[in-house]
């Protein structure tokens, strides 16, 4: 059974990504408005009717700027957990409450949510199954918890968060507070951390690597690829990124 990772967006301007499984799919998270997440919907070829869930990792607004629009307009439910349910102020949707660590099924394919860290109430990354082929959207996290690094082991396709470069961070223009908390275990993670993490579970060298959330302040593309070759011995071209704002990818295994 194929499985396929579309990104639509991915960083602070916006977070959206849709999974699919042969002509059915979920969402996760739709942090840019419905009208701008339709056009890439229609850009990538997707059609309303494929997507049957909405999955929330996290109520900040540039993972759930959209959502409740999303949900009433495609009449789709939300899948997150109560906490993070009750802080992302959805507005009237149909609300299927999962808790960490379950597995629910959804449009042919079994969703976990695992534990991340971040400064948010409840949040969470998803791995997704369908037929054995893995997928996993882990971002907005400060470290790598140990469920979401065994999910990186396993993944076919991987989106990690590779957020900032450390020097980048340090000399830019954040206030020292902001600075700080990105820079915490409830922050984001540096390009460095998720290379070693890479790196740690590279055992599976047939996977594809996808670098999310890059900063458009604190990053770019090209040190993030770099940092992950220096740090992997594997060559840049291996990794991916969105390159600049309206960019997509998709995935595959």
């Amino acid at each position: 059974m194929s499985v396929e990772v579309h990104v639509l967006a991915s960083g602070s301007d916006g977070n959206c990504y849709v999974v699919r499984s042969e002509d059915r799919a979920v969402m996760i998270d739709a942090g840019l408005s419905y009208k701008k997440i339709k056009s890439l919907m229609d850009i990538n070829g997707i059609d309303d009717s494929e997507i049957e869930a909405l999955f929330v990792t996290h109520e900040h607004s540039d993972h759930v700027g959209g959502a409740g629009v999303i949900s009433r307009k495609l009449d789709i439910p939300v899948y997150c957990n109560q906490r993070t349910f009750d802080a992302s102020n959805l507005g009237k949707v149909q609300f299927n409450p999962i808790t960490m660590m379950n597995t629910v099924s959804v449009a042919g394919m079994d969703i976990i949510a695992l534990p991340t860290s971040h400064d948010a109430v409840e949040p969470c990354a998803y791995m997704l199954n369908a037929g054995g082929t893995k997928a996993l959207i882990a971002t907005d996290t400060g470290k790598i918890t140990f469920p979401v690094e065994h999910a990186l082991e396993e993944a076919n396709i991987a989106v990690i968060e590779s957020n900032y470069d450390k020097r980048m961070l340090d000399y830019g223009p954040y206030p020292p507070s902001l600075k700080r908390l990105i820079d915490s275990d409830i922050g984001h993670m540096s390009n460095l951390e998720c290379a070693r993490a890479v790196k740690r579970t590279m055992h599976n060298n047939g996977r594809k690597i996808f670098l999310g959330h890059l900063s458009r302040h604190n990053n770019t593309p090209d040190i993030a690829k770099d940092t992950m070759s220096d740090i992997t011995g594997i060559r840049r071209f291996h990794f991916d990124c969105l390159e600049c704002q309206g960019d997509t990818r998709i995935l595959k295994p």
